[in-house]
């Protein structure tokens, strides 16, 4: 016999918690599916970054000395698997498009309005989560060696501060040197942003609103989420379960699931890898640091110093192929004194990004009682609660405190 709630939410991400919180606090019973313990995936391994200055989105490279230079394939901060290209064209084509800077601008001004409210949100689950411990107002920086690199920085943000509310701090050489005294000498100096929050453990962070959604009395079971049935239904550890409305907060893996229900959403795969060290007792950051040019960032964590890369294009189910790691441990050795590797293999994490560089939330297409929440891309660590307080007012039929029709999945219908 099934058992029944009100709403089933696949997936145990950053952002399918987030929305099973949401939901259950607003009074749904709240059936929240995973295969793996919350947080285990894409939310396990990134750099821990709450980005509230992650205004504009990263846009696709148009200048034609970028472009060849990523043509080689041997750039430390993009690669790509040659085979997949052809069956990503499409999706390439239509970010291209979208990153012409008259569109990408357009975008970012669609986009700002979730990430505004970021950091608050975090703030919102965290405290009754008993969650406040694994968060810090670092904020982080972005640090260059060159001062052009610098200066083209700065300017970006000049105009991020205008238009966006974004807070920041240009760092020459003798100020980056007092705040992060570990780094290497001869540098140019660092852009820091103020505003954000790192995390020193996000899978712990997923866990613990897992835990809160636990305490309002929402269900966590283990079950297979490619079982989702119309209307709606899906086969869990213990028997099968039933709903009258779902959400598909998957991350990479809602394209396989939407595709077999009739929806022809537009997603792709950014992929990176991560590898934790230790570090000299005088070796410490005090915030997590992206190093502009050689496309990798340093983030101190509860289990060590954290090195993810940039991304990497391929299929979801190509194999990993970690050669990015490799390629920029030199620079950071070089940057920092990193211990040893702490890690058998390198992580290897998945982003789920779509050509317009928003994610989809709202309503699916066609299908009553079906939800979308993915397609967040660098920021679904950011915004999972952004994204569940909104999909939780538009579910309950609430006013929303953030417009969301530039999200809306029916763009894509």
């Amino acid at each position: 016999m099934s058992r029944s709630f009100d709403v089933i939410v696949l997936g145990a991400g950053m952002v399918g918690v987030s929305v099973a919180v949401h939901l259950q606090s607003r009074g749904r019973a709240v059936a929240l599916v995973d295969r793996k313990p919350a947080g285990s995936e894409t939310s396990m391994g990134n750099g821990g970054l709450i980005q509230r200055e992650g205004v504009v989105p990263y846009p696709f490279p148009r200048e034609p000395s970028r472009l060849l230079r990523y043509a080689r394939n041997n750039a430390p901060e993009l690669r790509y698997h040659p085979r997949d290209l052809p069956r990503m064209a499409s999706f390439l084509w239509n970010y291209w498009r979208n990153s012409a800077p008259t569109r990408h601008r357009r975008i970012a001004r669609l986009y700002e309005p979730l990430i505004r409210h970021c950091v608050e949100e975090h703030r919102a689950l965290a405290t009754p989560a008993g969650a406040l411990d694994l968060l810090r107002p670092s904020g982080w920086m972005r640090i260059y060696r060159s001062a052009a690199a610098l200066e083209a920085e700065l300017r970006e943000m000049r105009r991020s501060a205008d238009e966006f509310g974004v807070a920041y701090e240009g760092l020459d050489a003798a100020a980056l040197e007092r705040s992060e005294p570990a780094l290497r000498r001869g540098l140019a100096g660092a852009v820091r942003y103020l505003d954000p929050m790192a995390c020193s453990d996000p899978q712990a962070l997923v866990q613990a609103y897992a835990d809160y959604f636990a305490r309002l009395g929402g269900s966590l079971l283990r079950g297979d989420a490619s079982t989702l049935r119309e209307a709606w239904s899906v086969r869990c550890e213990h028997g099968e379960i039933e709903a009258a409305e779902a959400v598909v907060a998957l991350g990479p893996w809602a394209q396989p699931l939407t595709r077999r229900l009739g929806l022809k959403l537009p997603l792709a795969v950014k992929r990176g890898y991560n590898m934790h060290y230790t570090l000299p007792a005088d070796g410490a950051l005090r915030q997590p640091v992206l190093d502009a040019e050689r496309g990798y960032l340093l983030a101190p964590m509860r289990r060590g110093l954290r090195l993810t890369t940039g991304a990497e294009l391929a299929h979801l189910d190509a194999a990993p192929t970690p050669r990015q790691l490799d390629a920029v441990e030199p620079f950071a050795r070089e940057l920092l004194p990193l211990g040893r590797r702490l890690d058998e293999q390198p992580w290897m994490g998945q982003r789920p990004c779509t050509p317009d560089m928003m994610p989809l939330i709202g309503p699916a297409p066609r299908l009553r009682g079906l939800w979308l929440a993915h397609g967040h891309a660098h920021h679904g660590f950011t915004l999972g609660p952004v994204t569940g307080r909104l999909l939780a007012e538009m579910m309950c039929g609430q006013p929303t405190f953030v417009d969301p029709a530039p999200y809306a999945p029916a763009r894509f219908a």
